[in-house]
């Protein structure tokens, strides 16, 4: 194995799965608030 040197491993992909978690649970919680919103003033 090659030995570990810190800061030199490309981080691009993880940050990249990382940044569209984040967007993807932000659309998600927003999404569902609106439902929610939505319900609480068309549906009561």
């Amino acid at each position: 194995m090659a030995d570990h040197k810190h800061g030199e491993m490309d981080t691009k992909v993880q940050e990249a799965t990382f940044n569209g978690f984040i967007a993807w649970t932000k659309w998600s919680v927003i999404v569902i608030l609106a439902s929610l919103i939505f319900m609480a003033i068309f549906i009561s």
